[in-house]
């Protein structure tokens, strides 16, 4: 049995799904907090175990948090779901010579997509490779098409470390930290936390950019030669429709909402509010998931052309949040019981033990991308491991951006073996994910070699 068929069974028959695995981490976090915690109230440490699990399901400061992430992902959909968008991907798609360039068209313009959001790039992607399989089939033009449809995967390997990635984007928010890592501190201690760590020691950070153009040209070269090295495969699509808009005339009310100038008005606003609160921001390179969200509403707004429109994608779009929108909260509790359980200072506990200031990121890497396989949303994954790895950051003295990057990395390298985020994929494309596998796990294999050195030698 080959390499990816095996990892496709793994998957299939002995990963339940997402929720299920969340449901089962706090049950075996429970467990662990029962036998290992150490609370300081004086209740049966039973009943202490439930409260910090309540407390941490409805943690304010952390639903917030989950909605921004739900934001990201929305607009970013709503985005590619608009008519200029539509023209760009068809566009892209006639410029499909043969299989080497269409290869290293969708590969590079979806990791350039990705890059400044994942939402956008995960759907881009999707129907970029489906049009140009399409295109090739009419222009008979031979080309491997599950390998196309693997390089309209493979921005979901650069999007944490990317404008929209959860863990940069979030530590940039003035609190952030010293509420996430408040449960599990004292007052005292707390207060070494940062109030900030900007996305200009992050995302945009000399050693995160030279490692994503590293990882850009060498996917860009595998993928080149691949489209010419490997055989063309058989291509049976039918014509991919994008959503359809309303072209009926309209009366009363209805005006207003197919208004182009509401639209207009609108997004100017929000655009005209944008600069006026974000623009000294913006000079120093620190992005928050409130700005980010903010600039994407008003684009998807006036790329619609008008607040139908926008409410239709919206509404599409909205439905393949759903899965992850309700583990948050299971996330957050899982959370709660190892902040209160004192579960956190004995994991980072055995990283100190085990980990130096230089080996730490390595450590990172190879622990988030194991988290991710089981915890396949980045948001989540943050929620979860966060803490954990920003005291043992502040006790070893490693770098906190540095230590943010390697979760990211890790976390995002193993979406190509985690086939969670491939579904959308999957089905815009009509491809297996057997048929992708085996090309997503030659991107990861290139990407964690450039990733690991980036982590070792920064």
């Amino acid at each position: 049995m080959s390499l990816t068929r095996t990892v496709e069974l793994i998957f299939r028959r002995f990963l339940p799904s997402p929720f299920v695995i969340a449901l089962l981490l706090t049950l075996v976090t429970m467990g662990l907090a029962l036998i290992f915690g150490d609370f300081s109230q004086e209740d049966h440490v039973g009943k202490d175990v439930l409260k910090s699990w309540e407390r941490g399901l409805w943690n304010r400061e952390l639903l917030v948090f989950a909605y921004q992430m739900m934001l990201i992902l929305v607009l970013g959909h709503v985005l590619v779901l608009s008519k200029p968008m539509e023209r760009l991907i068809l566009r892209l798609t006639s410029l499909t010579r043969d299989g080497a360039s269409a290869a290293l068209l969708v590969a590079s313009t979806t990791m350039l997509v990705s890059f400044f959001n994942w939402g956008l790039g995960l759907i881009f992607g999707a129907i970029l490779a489906r049009k140009v399989g399409e295109y090739a089939q009419r222009q008979q033009i031979p080309l491997n098409y599950p390998l196309i449809g693997a390089c309209g995967y493979v921005g979901l390997m650069i999007w944490h470390g990317g404008i929209s990635g959860s863990a940069p984007i979030k530590v940039s928010e003035p609190g952030h930290l010293a509420g996430l890592m408040k449960a599990g501190a004292a007052g005292a201690e707390s207060r070494l936390y940062p109030e900030t760590i900007p996305t200009s020691d992050t995302i945009f950070s000399t050693p995160n950019l030279v490692v994503f153009v590293l990882v850009f040209g060498a996917i860009c070269a595998l993928v080149y030669y691949l489209g010419r090295t490997t055989g063309p495969s058989a291509i049976s699509l039918p014509s991919y429709d994008f959503a359809p808009r309303e072209t009926s005339s309209a009366s009363g009310a209805e005006r207003l909402d197919r208004s182009p100038v509401l639209s207009t008005i609108l997004g100017s606003l929000i655009f005209i509010a944008f600069l006026v609160q974000y623009l000294p921001q913006l000079k120093t390179l620190n992005l928050t998931p409130d700005m980010l969200n903010f600039f994407m509403l008003g684009l998807a707004i006036l790329l619609h052309g008008s607040i139908r429109n926008f409410l239709q994608a919206t509404q599409e779009a909205i439905g393949d949040t759903a899965g992850i929108l309700i583990q948050f909260p299971l996330y957050f509790g899982i959370m709660g019981i190892m902040t209160e359980s004192g579960l956190i200072h004995r994991i980072s506990d055995f990283f100190v033990t085990v980990s130096t200031e230089r080996t730490f990121p390595v450590f990172t890497f190879f622990s988030a991308g194991l988290v991710n396989i089981f915890v396949p949303s980045g948001g989540g994954q943050w929620a979860v491991q966060g803490p954990v790895i920003i005291e043992a950051a502040q006790r070893l003295g490693v770098s906190l951006p540095k230590a943010v990057l390697a979760l990211a990395y890790g976390d995002q390298l193993t979406n190509m073996l985690q086939p969670f985020w491939a579904l959308p994929l999957l089905g815009i494309t009509r491809l297996k994910a057997r048929e992708i596998l085996p090309y997503t796990l030659l991107f990861m294999f290139v990407g964690g070699i450039i990733y690991l050195a980036g982590l070792w030698f920064s």
